[in-house]
């Protein structure tokens, strides 16, 4: 994420206009990456592809946040044909990676029907690894959650694609594109398999090397495939059963390697595969509230464990905000986020407590100047104005707040 910000004041607003990539900071990105790719060969030249794929992807979505179509269209065209560009080259026909990037980039642009070929395509030619197959996990994975994303609700889910795909994943064999309702047999039977498997990972005793990181990567996108096929077959209780059991074992393994080990390796690994499916747990909490009735406190008590846990985890604060904006109340997550900036030298939650006092102000500002056009209400709303500035100097006095441009941009926005 370090070249994520060049060039980037996203979180601000010039006049009506967002402030996106400014052309400096685009020409010096591409300048670099070209050179860089006469450079590499082999692995690295396929990695510098994803990453480069990705960057472009960031900006079609960055397109689609701010609703500009024309640019959207644009964007659309040249990211398409480098990626085509990339799949063309030899060593990277059977790159599944490169395929994901690139139907994720199809349904994005709203292309669905192009996005399934593609990814039905890069399911046929990936083999019959099934679910020691990291790469081939990964990619339905997310043809899963695309295809879920669209549904309207939870029930008769079970005659979905998505039921398809990540039942095709434990068969084995080579895959078939989805033509009607998965046999309750063949779900049954994929439901053992994922049982089978998940047992079979939670088991191993770690070892630290290269297939360690492999494998932890491997039980992600394994933990992701068995809670979806759940949700979607049994329901949301059933899911977030087996993110907990997981959790747990994840924890108990990296505190067991800490006491075996006198040093903590495990914080190389593990934390990292406990903080990916605690994202895939709470993004699927968020996404079950969107389509039906559930309480919000799981999705709050998953999201402040989290955090304390992961600080700076950007996703994790988006969706702590989102649900705090339903909350007509602000002492409680006021009182989260000053214990999680005492307890951490990480920015971002000074970061993510200035946006929210933000957008608790344009709400206020908004309900007090409803119907009568631009004439400012007479109490003015210095509470919330004293409490942003507050947060600002508190946050610039921080070590790493000193150094960041970001914030000071933010301050001096703010002032103005």
């Amino acid at each position: 994420s370090g070249f994520n910000s060049i060039g980037h004041m996203d979180s601000m607003l010039r006049g009506r206009h967002q402030i996106g990539h400014c052309k400096e900071g685009e020409e010096f990105i591409q300048n670099v990456i070209h050179v860089l790719f006469q450079i590499f060969t082999g692995k690295e030249k396929s990695n510098l592809a994803i990453c480069w794929l990705q960057y472009e992807i960031s900006k079609v979505v960055q397109c689609l946040q701010a609703k500009k179509k024309k640019k959207l269209k644009v964007q659309g065209r040249r990211s398409k044909k480098l990626a085509k560009n990339f799949l063309k080259a030899p060593d990277n026909r059977n790159n599944l990676c490169l395929w994901k990037l690139y139907a994720y980039l199809e349904w994005l642009l709203g292309n669905m029907d192009d996005a399934r070929k593609v990814f039905d395509t890069a399911l046929c030619t990936a083999g019959t690894g099934g679910l020691k197959s990291a790469q081939l996990c990964s990619l339905s994975l997310l043809y899963a959650q695309l295809e879920v994303e669209l549904l309207e609700s939870i029930e008769g889910a079970v005659t979905s694609r998505a039921v398809h795909i990540l039942t095709k994943l434990t068969e084995n064999g080579p895959y078939v594109p989805y033509s009607g309702q998965v046999s309750p047999v063949n779900v049954l039977k994929a439901r053992k398999t994922y049982e089978h498997a998940l047992q079979d990972y939670l088991s191993k005793t770690p070892v630290f090397d290269q297939d360690q990181v492999n494998d932890t990567d491997q039980l992600v996108n394994l933990v992701g495939c068995y809670a979806l096929f759940q949700y979607l077959t049994v329901g949301i209780d059933a899911a977030v059963l087996i993110y907990t059991q997981a959790s747990e074992k994840l924890e108990a393994s990296g505190s067991q390697k800490c006491e075996n080990t006198g040093e903590n390796l495990g914080i190389l690994y593990f934390p990292t595969a406990l903080e990916a499916v605690t994202l895939l747990h709470t993004n699927l909490l968020r996404f079950h509230m969107k389509i039906s009735v559930y309480p919000l406190s799981p999705l709050r008590e998953a999201l402040t464990e989290a955090l304390k846990r992961y600080p700076s985890n950007q996703s994790l604060w988006r969706s702590y905000i989102h649900i705090q904006r339903k909350s007509h109340s602000a002492s409680k997550a006021r009182r989260f986020f000053d214990s999680v900036t005492r307890s951490t030298n990480s920015l971002e939650p000074w970061l993510f407590a200035i946006q929210a006092e933000q957008m608790r102000k344009k709400l206020t500002e908004k309900v007090q100047r409803a119907d009568v056009g631009e004439i400012h209400c007479t109490i003015p709303e210095t509470g919330l104005t004293n409490r942003i500035v507050a947060l600002f100097e508190h946050a610039v006095q921080s070590e790493n707040g000193t150094h960041c441009p970001l914030l000071w941009r933010m301050y001096l926005n703010f002032m103005v």
